[in-house]
C-alpha cells in the first residue's frame, strides 16, 4: 500500500494560509475548509502532523511553514490543531501573521472538567457504552487506529448541532493520539499552554459553535487575561465543526474569509 501524503496543497502557490487538523492524530478533516478557501483565489496548505510528541508536531510544522509556505501566515486551528497553533505562534511569532482558533478545547483544566460527560450525554445509551469504553481502550499500548476511528465517528455525533451530510476521509493514527494528548492535558493542567500567551504577538480570533461540548468560555475568559490582540465569535446553532453545520456554515465562512482578507 502507497504511503499516505503528509503534505497536500489547495490552490496555487504563494501559500499564505495553512489549516491544521485536530485528534490529534485525525489527519484530514479540515481538507473541505482547505477547499472552500482555495476556490477564492487563495493558496492553503493543509499539512498532516506525524510526529507523536508535542514538541515533535510543532517544531515538524514550524519546518513546513519555513519550507513550503510564504511567511508569516495565517494559521487556521482546528481542536487539538488550535492548540498547536497556539504553541506554534509563541514560539515562532516570525511566522504567524495571524492564528484563528476553530472549536479549541479550553484553557484552563477547570473548564474541562465536563466535557466528556457532555458528549456522553447527547449520545444513546449503546453508544454512550460504547464511547466510554473505547475512550479507556485508547489509553492501552495495543490500541489501534481503528479503535481511534469508532471514536472519532462516535463524538462527531455528539459535537454536532445541525449537521450536513458529508464524505471527508480522516487518517486516523492512535499513536499520535496517545502520545500527543498524554503531554498537551498536562501543558494545560500546569499552566504552561495558557502561559505561552504572553510570546504571542500576533492578533487571535477564536471561533466557537454555542454547541460545541467544550465550553466557549473556557476558550474566552482565559485568553481575554492573556492575549494582547484577541476577539472571540460565537456562532448560534452550531457545533464543534462550524463548516459541517447546515445553520452556520454560511456564518462561519464568511467570517473566515474576512478575517482572512483583513
Amino acid at each position: 500500500m502507497a504511503a499516505e501524503a503528509t503534505m497536500h496543497f489547495h490552490g496555487k502557490p504563494p501559500y499564505r494560509v495553512a489549516v491544521l487538523h485536530g485528534g490529534p492524530g485525525a489527519a484530514g478533516e479540515m481538507a473541505p475548509v482547505a477547499r472552500a478557501l482555495a476556490r477564492d483565489g487563495l493558496g492553503v496548505l493543509e499539512p498532516w502532523q506525524t510526529a507523536a510528541t508535542v514538541d515533535g508536531q510543532v517544531e515538524e510544522l514550524a519546518a513546513t511553514l519555513r519550507n513550503e509556505a510564504a511567511p508569516p501566515v495565517i494559521l487556521i486551528g482546528f481542536s487539538w490543531g488550535a492548540w498547536l497553533g497556539w504553541m506554534v505562534a509563541a514560539r515562532h511569532p516570525d511566522l504567524v501573521r495571524k492564528l484563528i482558533l476553530v472549536g479549541s478545547g479550553p484553557f484552563e483544566a477547570s473548564y474541562a472538567a465536563g466535557t466528556l460527560e457532555t458528549r456522553l450525554g447527547r449520545l444513546a445509551p449503546a453508544e454512550r457504552a460504547e464511547a466510554r469504553a473505547l475512550h479507556d481502550r485508547l489509553k492501552e499500548a495495543d490500541r489501534s487506529d481503528a479503535e481511534l476511528a469508532r471514536y472519532g465517528t462516535l463524538l462527531s455525533k455528539a459535537d454536532d448541532f445541525d449537521p450536513m451530510p458529508e464524505d471527508t476521509p480522516v487518517s486516523c493514527r492512535a499513536e499520535i493520539f496517545q502520545g500527543v494528548w498524554s503531554e498537551a492535558a498536562e501543558l494545560r493542567r500546569s499552566g504552561k499552554l495558557l502561559a505561552l500567551g504572553s510570546a504571542i504577538v500576533c492578533p487571535v480570533v477564536a471561533i466557537h459553535g454555542d454547541y460545541d461540548p467544550h465550553p466557549a468560555e473556557g476558550v474566552e475568559n482565559p485568553l481575554v487575561r492573556v492575549l494582547r490582540d484577541f476577539r472571540f465569535v460565537l456562532l448560534p446553532k452550531c457545533g464543534h465543526r462550524p463548516w459541517a453545520e447546515r445553520q452556520a456554515r454560511e456564518e462561519f465562512y464568511t467570517r473566515m474569509e474576512r478575517e482572512i482578507r483583513e
